[in-house]
């Protein structure tokens, strides 16, 4: 095809024809892979941005393939090529990563970028490709404010994914050609990224005080809503934190890759400055609360870390810990309330917890075994391992449901409840709750948390109720 008489198309990386920013992406690679390196990343900046992307860009191992491309535009750019157009990717990235990226979409002609002395942004980038191309010599594709310098040396401007303030500057300039409009991310993508829907698993707080009979108890329940909402503000963090240390697995997952940062809904760089303002916040109605309970959330919050950083990458290790992390919820309960906690209720709801760890990973193994792979990315299972975890889960969910039938048999359901034969309806509630989990499960019908499924499912729901009922009737006439 002959050449076209269009000039050169110039098209910017972060923001625009990525759905993100690679210095964000490759230093939370960094933070997750070699902690310790980070701490050398302001002495790499101290030698310039471009020498920091450089760095960095040879410390990491991006998975180009996975990243959350524009695909309009990508498809837009192959058409323009394919027409005769050159095409050409110039970004301040570093030059390793952005050769990577042309490699893996195989539309451009010609790459230009960072090169550890010189930052292609901005002004530079504009005397780069003025330079090459002349003055008005070709068309260029940005996003930022950053590109404004740009757009006013280039014949034409295609406007992508820019912020409205951006967008109407670059209008101003009078040589906007095309738009892609950006996709809003809106409230929706935050609740989701916060995952507030998990907040429903900290309901777990008041079992202690109810356990012991203690509903008409109002300041206590006063001071386990502020746990509640500590405990809420703390888990977001870590589930913020987790989604950006791990955006590579998250991509390959089939259903995770749609998470706001894993699919570029929403930038990384908002994420990391919410996740310590989220925990600080947190940590400070936890003081407010008990400090009992601010001691435990701490407990919880470095374990979550532990779990997000190292332990979920170790088969068998990241089921305990997620039953750890469960248990501690009613561990920080009972703290808040100065309600000592029963060795029988921590010792059932710890295998109960087990047990709906190992749903959780059955669940996630059996989805990426439909999807043909052999290993969960990130994990340290073999899809082939889903038969032993589900053994290894049921033996859990029964296990827990023995030791509440030893505990139906013990002096304490004695003193506690009127009619104590009326607590045995519980057994075979929780038997019947454990089988139904693990057969949904093994449907794949499971949500990737089984407490969260639990609380949107009809039959749990009559199972929960029909146990609350059987309790309540028990202690019927008690004082509470």
């Amino acid at each position: 095809m002959p050449p076209s008489q269009e000039p050169p198309l110039v098209v910017d990386l972060d923001g625009t024809l990525l759905l993100t920013d690679m210095l964000h992406e490759t230093s939370l690679q960094l933070v997750r892979d070699a902690p310790w390196k980070a701490l050398a990343l302001p002495l790499w900046l101290a030698g310039g941005k471009a020498a920091l992307k450089r760095r960095i860009a040879q410390q990491v191992r991006m998975a180009v393939v996975t990243l959350p491309y524009n695909q309009p535009l990508v498809d837009w750019l192959r058409a323009q090529r394919a027409g005769g157009r050159q095409v050409v990717l110039c970004t301040a990235s570093d030059q390793v990563l952005a050769d990577a990226i042309a490699a893996h979409l195989g539309c451009f002609d010609l790459v230009m970028a960072s090169d550890g002395a010189r930052n292609l942004a901005g002004p530079a980038k504009a005397s780069a490709l003025a330079e090459r191309f002349g003055e008005r010599g070709f068309d260029y594709a940005g996003n930022s404010r950053a590109d404004l310098p740009v757009w006013r040396r280039a014949r034409a401007a295609i406007v992508v994914n820019a912020p409205p303030a951006v967008a109407r500057q670059a209008e101003a300039h009078g040589n906007v050609q095309r738009s892609f409009p950006p996709a809003r991310a809106g409230l929706s993508a935050w609740r989701k990224a916060l995952r507030l829907h998990q907040w429903m698993k900290n309901l777990l707080l008041f079992v202690p005080l109810m356990a012991a009979h203690r509903i008409g108890d109002g300041a206590a329940w006063l001071q386990l809503v502020m746990a509640f909402v500590a405990f809420g503000l703390c888990a977001s963090s870590v589930y913020l934190a987790n989604d950006l240390l791990d955006l590579e697995s998250d991509r390959q997952h089939p259903r995770k890759r749609l998470r706001p940062f894993a699919a570029g809904t929403l930038p990384a760089w908002q994420g990391a400055v919410l996740v310590p303002a989220l925990a600080g916040a947190s940590l400070w109605l936890a003081w407010a609360t008990a400090p009992a309970f601010l001691g435990w959330l701490l407990v919880y919050f470095v374990t979550t870390w532990a779990y997000s950083l190292a332990l979920k990458r170790w088969a068998l290790v990241d089921c305990v810990a997620l039953a750890v992390l469960y248990t501690l919820r009613l561990v920080a309960g009972s703290a808040a309330v100065a309600q000592p906690l029963s060795f029988w209720l921590l010792a059932c709801s710890g295998f109960l917890f087990l047990s709906l760890a190992f749903v959780k990973r059955y669940a996630e193994l059996l989805v990426q075994q439909a999807a043909g792979k052999t290993q969960a990315h990130g994990r340290g299972y073999l899809t082939s391992d889903a038969p032993i975890v589900q053994n290894l889960g049921v033996a859990a969910g029964y296990t827990a449901v023995v030791v509440l039938a030893l505990y139906l048999n013990s002096d304490t359901v004695m003193t506690m409840y009127r009619a104590p034969e009326l607590v045995w309806a519980t057994v075979p509630v929780l038997a019947f709750w454990v089988s139904w989990m693990w057969l949904r499960a093994a449907r794949g019908q499971m949500h990737d948390d089984p407490l969260v499924f639990a609380f949107k499912d009809r039959a749990s729901l009559v199972a929960g109720a029909v146990f609350v009922l059987a309790l309540a009737a028990a202690g019927l006439g008690r004082p509470w």
